[in-house]
């Protein structure tokens, strides 16, 4: 339990008025289509871009989850976090087609890049997904992490966890469904640098408090490598490198939640330089949020912090270790996480129910009608996701276990057709189809499987749940590529004229040159100084 003082408040109370202000500003801002609504009228620029795909990225799956992997396993599962190449991936290969074809989502993509079949399995695909974990989870986690910080246990007679949950959810619904993307995009702004401030005094702080780095590092000295045998139960090494590529690519250049924010964008080289930016800020959560976890380990092994679980480690920190006002910064700074994340996913269903089903089969709707379906869409995923809070709730213990079991089961599919589709005009509309279609029942085959991995043990099916996840992980990306170029061979490719931008091999001058027009040394500079953070990171910690 955190005790907030009066000053604690204040400046809680400063961060929320300042955010209403933002949120006020942009409901003001007249939306008159579905291109406002969704894509805050393509007119962001690079500072909105970025700070949206960091802080969308960002939930209390990192300040709590994060802190408590960082307390337990350590350095283990921080590749997921030093994936800001593959955001540089977003900008520089996949944003030329994405903004030049003008679509609003990424089902929307394939259907041009494949088919009407594709871009449907796809759309039910995300939609379900985002309902069933993303909100739900994001909404559940917030609940728990509210309850625990505060040591609130009922209001009103009411348990606290519901309480902060719909809370969360009923404010955050209010200005997503009133606001669309630009107030997401513009309160993403304000977010990003309470959330990195309130996280950073943490670190700061807290390495005072245990002695410097080096003493932090010499008690976690075991836990401190990224690179495991390949014989390690868990984290193998070829499953860690190529299993949370393959998941980072799926996530960060064609999930629809990260991709929306730079189809929003100005031009081509504002959404370019959105994902560099986004690519400098997501270096941070490994030293902002993982390193905390380390912190609260090393504080408890000198006998100068106490917590029963590592997922305490967060708030443990915030107790112990922050003076009046900064517990303030910290918690408006989870706030932040919460909101941004649930606004994300509100915004970007709606988007995918909107444009590629409303609107699909009910072409002559005008803008006026599918900006009202696209509200009411955004308000049906907000109550879909409070429903299925009791499910969450229910499987609690194994919440993030299964979370990335769903990733890695849904991503190579995916990943795979995205990635074959833009490389090689080869790729048929059925081969496409196909491999999604293949690779989605094989990933599922294997989460229905897990609950009854006792009773197949033994038989000759029992490797498919046996099998380490990320070694699956690839498996099935290998898998879904022979598919796709095997079918490929034996089907009809698309006509050239329609695939005209879509592809690598289709890309005119015209468009060649409107990339390379606004692309400077800087972009350049900037590009190569991520790299070689990044490098640098798996050198010191390998």
């Amino acid at each position: 339990m955190i005790e907030l003082s009066s000053l604690d408040w204040i400046v809680l109370g400063i961060f929320l008025a300042l955010l209403a202000g933002v949120v006020i500003w942009s409901i003001m801002q007249k939306e008159e289509d579905t291109t406002d609504y969704f894509l805050a009228g393509r007119n962001a620029t690079w500072l909105a871009i970025g700070a949206s795909i960091f802080a969308s990225n960002i939930g209390s799956e990192h300040l709590v989850g994060l802190s408590g992997t960082g307390a337990s396993t350590g350095m283990a599962l921080a590749h997921w976090e030093f994936q800001s190449w593959i955001i540089l991936l977003l900008g520089w290969i996949f944003v030329p087609f994405y903004w030049s074809s003008k679509v609003y989502t990424m089902p929307e993509f394939l259907e041009r890049r494949f088919n009407s079949a594709s871009r449907t399995f796809l759309s039910i695909i995300s939609l379900v997904g985002y309902v069933l974990t993303k909100v739900a989870v994001t909404v559940y986690a917030g609940g728990v992490a509210f309850q625990t910080i505060l040591g609130i246990d009922t209001l009103w007679g009411i348990d606290f966890f519901w309480v902060s949950a719909i809370g969360l959810v009923v404010i955050t619904g209010f200005y997503t469904v009133l606001g669309g993307m630009k107030a997401i995009m513009w309160t993403s702004v304000l977010q990003t640098p309470v959330l990195i401030i309130g996280s950073a005094v943490i670190l700061w702080v807290g390495l005072d408090k245990v002695g410097g780095w080096a003493e932090m590092e010499r008690i976690n000295e075991a836990k401190m490598h990224l690179i495991y045998p390949m014989g390690h139960s868990d984290f193998p090494w070829p499953g860690i490198i190529f299993g949370s590529f393959i998941i980072g690519f799926w996530y960060w250049c064609t999930d629809q939640y990260i991709v929306q924010r730079v189809l929003s964008a100005k031009n081509i080289q504002q959404a370019r330089r959105g994902t560099i930016w986004a690519g400098y800020l997501k270096l941070l959560p490994v030293f902002i949020f993982l390193v905390p976890g380390m912190i609260a380990y090393a504080l408890k092994a000198k006998g100068l912090m106490h917590y029963d679980t590592p997922d305490q480690a967060f708030p443990a920190l915030v107790s112990e270790l922050l003076p009046s006002g900064v517990k303030g910064i910290v918690i408006g700074g989870l706030l932040a996480a919460l909101m941004s994340s649930l606004a994300s996913l509100f915004n970007s269903s709606a988007t995918l129910f909107t444009i590629d089903f409303y609107k699909k089969y009910n072409p002559q709707a005008d803008e006026k009608k599918l900006l009202h379906v696209g509200r009411m869409a955004t308000i049906t995923v907000v109550i879909l996701g409070i429903l299925w809070i009791p499910v969450m709730s229910s499987i609690a213990d194994v919440l993030y276990e299964y979370l990335q079991s769903v990733q890695s089961l849904i991503a190579p599919s995916i990943a795979a057709v995205f990635l074959l589709g833009i490389i090689s005009n080869r790729v048929t509309p059925t081969a496409g189809f196909v491999g999604l279609v293949a690779g989605f029942v094989l990933g599922m085959i294997r989460l229905f499987m897990l609950p009854f991995k006792a009773e197949v043990a033994g038989s000759s099916v029992a490797w498919i749940v046996e099998m380490n996840w990320l070694y699956y992980c690839v498996m099935l990306f290998v898998i879904c590529v022979v598919i796709i170029i095997g079918v490929s061979f034996f089907t009809k490719p698309a006509d050239e004229e329609k695939l005209k931008g879509l592809t690598f091999p289709s890309m005119g001058k015209e468009q060649w040159s409107e990339v390379a027009a606004g692309i400077d040394k800087w972009d350049y500079i900037h590009t190569a100084g991520i790299i070689l953070i990044t490098i640098f990171i798996y050198y010191r910690f390998w």
